[in-house]
């Protein structure tokens, strides 16, 4: 079996371990936090250093950035949260579904059980209609 290497820019949510997927789930959520923050987001929160040694390996993966503020640091996401929600998407779309968008939505609606108004219906259908006129 060869492994094939990813480049860190590429680090996506199935290469994470359990924690890291937290810890970017509280930034993502939050939009940046303290570790303090980030410990009060965590279930079963690990220690004050643990917390830091996860930031760490994700800033290692380029995953996260930070600032100081003051004696603090508050940490990021590196990229934007709808750009890593759209690249999650993708990434459970092929992964799971076969690269078929069709089947995805299928599941979607199957699961929420939902009984769309006829306003959310419109609205799909002109997103629909906009993503074949942009060519996606």
């Amino acid at each position: 079996m060869t492994a094939t290497l990813m480049p860190k820019s590429e680090t996506t949510t199935a290469t994470l371990s359990r924690r890291e997927s937290q810890v970017m789930d509280i930034l993502h959520r939050r939009s940046g936090a303290t570790v303090a923050e980030i410990m009060a987001d965590l279930p079963d929160p690990p220690t004050y250093s643990a917390v830091r040694s996860v930031l760490r390996i994700l800033g290692e993966k380029e995953l996260i950035t930070h600032r100081e503020d003051g004696p603090r640091y508050i940490y990021y996401p590196a990229k934007p949260t709808e750009t890593a929600r759209e690249d999650v998407l993708a990434h459970v779309v092929r992964t799971y579904f076969g690269d078929s968008p069709e089947q995805a939505v299928t599941a979607l609606l199957r699961m929420s059980d939902v009984d769309l108004s006829d306003a959310d219906v419109k609205r799909l259908r002109s997103t629909i209609r906009r993503a074949r006129q942009s060519g996606r």
